[in-house]
């Protein structure tokens, strides 16, 4: 039998890495992109790798401001938000080819928000064939790339692009 190392998930399972406080807020403010894996930094929005991903490439879009509701963005930061949904797409094509996305927004704990009071986006490349017989058996997902794997191939993308 084989077997397939996730170890970092274990933090996200047993929820020892979690804080008070919000992270997005929290890791925005360091000012340290590359290790809160920040991808891009907008002036209403950012771009950052999901470090419990789903998919290598997992993301998500958020405003700076910590808002949990769709009616508190301003036009400002929805047309931002969007334009770096699009963005996030544009990179992971060129880094990835995927074959589609999930792209989506948890609104509410009881929706799956794990973060409910900040605002979020989540944007999945998917591939043909990307489920395979383990998350149905044994709730384990192969991801094939380490995160800084994938900081590394999309941060230049996301620098290139421009705003």
């Amino acid at each position: 039998m084989e077997r397939l190392w996730t170890p970092w998930r274990m933090e996200y399972i047993k929820g020892t890495e979690r804080v008070d406080g919000c992270f997005l807020c929290d890791l925005t403010a360091k000012g340290d992109d590359a290790a809160g894996y920040i991808l891009h930094r907008a002036e209403a929005a950012f771009a950052i790798l999901n470090i419990y991903p789903y998919n290598t490439g997992h993301l998500m879009v958020a405003p700076y401001r910590h808002i949990g509701g769709l009616a508190e963005l301003t036009p400002e930061e929805g047309a931002e938000g969007f334009r770096l949904l699009r963005r996030s797409v544009d990179a992971l094509t060129e880094a990835y080819q995927p074959h589609g996305f999930n792209i989506g927004m948890n609104l509410g704990r009881v929706a799956g928000a794990g973060i409910p009071d900040h605002l979020h986006f989540h944007v999945g490349p998917r591939w043909g064939g990307d489920t395979n017989i383990s998350p149905g058996l044994t709730e384990t997902k192969v991801l094939p790339e380490l995160l800084d794997e994938t900081y590394a191939k999309l941060r230049p993308l996301f620098d290139r692009a421009g705003s």
